[in-house]
């Protein structure tokens, strides 16, 4: 089997490039990180269904899951996931089991890390709690682990190992060199990187978040403009054990 993970989406720069270098056939099945797709923060409904449009078949959120309250209209739509350790209360779900087109079922689970970000629920519990709610007949688990801090996501690689297909980073829109398939056959990357924008300061105009460095006034965000940059992993994956059996950064300007 072979999947497609594209690393945050950064607003409509960063759909456009999503139209423009993902061709669905050449996988079996292609997750996103949405969470910064509208607008640079934040998801719609109809930005969901744009990506949807062009061959994702699930669509991840971070910590700008409610930046926009568009969201309830579509936090509870089955190719969307949010971060399975926000507080109960919230709507949404933070892993689904999905079938693809060759009637593979594959579990996606999105999670979130604690240092820097929102306060949630610890992410490691989350996690071993969610592993233990997916039928033992899924073998094809893969997790995105939307986190700050390296040490966060390298621990949580370890915490996984053995125990999901694939463990990916994602959120400093910086992608990683440290992609490697672990002992226990899971397929790790610190960050995947980012698809919008690559003459910006991860995704936003350089010029604000040169003033906001310069003078400490909270210029309001917008995304850059100019040349993009298409990003993610490419996992191939043993169907039978869903163990992975290579780990591909993609990283097309």
């Amino acid at each position: 089997m072979k999947v497609l993970f594209i690393a945050d989406i950064i607003g409509e720069a960063g759909r456009e490039t999503v139209k423009k270098n993902l061709n669905p056939k050449n996988y079996d099945f292609v997750i996103a990180n949405a969470e910064n797709a509208a607008g640079g923060a934040g998801l719609t409904a109809a930005v969901a269904d744009e990506l949807l449009s062009y061959g994702v078949d699930v669509l991840t959120l971070g910590n700008h899951t409610f930046d926009r309250k568009e969201i309830f209209d579509v936090i509870d739509s089955p190719p969307v996931l949010r971060p399975a350790n926000y507080p109960s209360p919230c709507p949404g779900k933070g892993f689904e089991i999905y079938t693809n087109m060759v009637n593979a079922k594959i579990a996606v689970v999105n999670v979130m890390g604690r240092v820097y970000l929102p306060l949630t629920d610890c992410p490691f519990q989350t996690i071993n709690k969610v592993l233990k709610n997916i039928d033992p007949t899924v073998n094809t688990i893969i997790v995105d682990f939307h986190a700050e801090i390296t040490s966060e996501k390298v621990a949580m690689s370890y915490f996984l190992n053995g125990r999901v297909t694939a463990l990916i980073g994602t959120h400093t829109h910086i992608q990683t060199a440290d992609e490697k398939i672990m002992s226990g056959g899971t397929a790790y990357i610190t960050d995947a990187g980012m698809t919008g924008p690559s003459e910006g300061v991860i995704g936003i105009d350089k010029d604000v978040i040169i003033k906001r460095y310069l003078t400490a006034i909270p210029y309001r965000f917008s995304v850059a403009r100019g040349k993009t940059i298409f990003q993610g992993v490419e996992l191939e994956i043993d169907d039978k054990t869903g163990r992975a059996i290579s780990i591909k950064r993609v990283s097309i300007e």
